[in-house]
This record gives structure tokens, sequence and C-alpha cells, in this order.
């Protein structure tokens, strides 16, 4: 079920990014898109009744979550911070250039 919501939440940010036309809210859909598949890579690392990954000798190591997707994650979280802030930069420079989020305004004002 859970996985589930991790294909709605993909589908939103898709819908976001492939029918909206301000600039905005393509964002936004970017970022929905990136947290669903974040959600779902920490998903595949879970177990039921599982511990976290610490090694220790007075203790038996066996259902341990595993700790690579979530390595992973905090990597996808640092990058898409990243890919955020460039185009949100790079939607003001639009705005101060052409005065619109509008992606259809922006293609007519070629030149």
């Amino acid at each position: 079920m859970i996985y589930f919501l991790c294909l709605v939440f993909f589908c939103v940010g898709l819908y976001g990014i492939l029918v909206k036309r301000n600039l905005i809210k393509i964002i936004i859909g970017m970022s929905i898109l990136d947290y669903s598949v974040n959600l779902f890579l920490v998903l595949t690392g879970y177990r039921m009744g599982g511990r976290a990954p610490i090694y220790d000798k007075t203790q038996e190591v066996k259902n341990m979550v595993d700790p690579i997707p979530q390595a992973l994650v905090l990597t996808a979280i640092v990058i898409g911070l990243a890919v955020l802030a460039l185009m949100i930069a790079i939607a003001v420079r639009l705005y101060e250039k052409y005065g619109t989020y509008d992606i259809t305004e922006i293609r007519k004002l070629r030149g």
C-alpha cells in the first residue's frame, strides 16, 4: 500500500511538470517527484521490526535495516537541494528578463 502512495506522489509530480505552464509550479512538481523517489528508496531498505545498523559485539546481527538506501537518500537530498536552488535562481532571472513565469509567454518572446 505504501509503495502505491509513492507512485501517487510520483504521478502528482509528473503531472505538475508536464501539464502546468507556470515555472514555479513546474519547480514544485520536480520537487515532489524528487521526494517521492527518495521515499521509495527509503522504503526499499525498511524492515518490519528492524533496528539501526550499528554493530555491537554483544548483540546478534540480524534483522537490521539496510543502510545503503539511507546513504543514497542523504546524498540525493543534498543534490536535490542544490538543483532546486539553481532552478529557483534561473526562474528569478527569467522573471527579471521577461516579467512572467508563464513558459508559453517566454517561448513567444524569443530573440
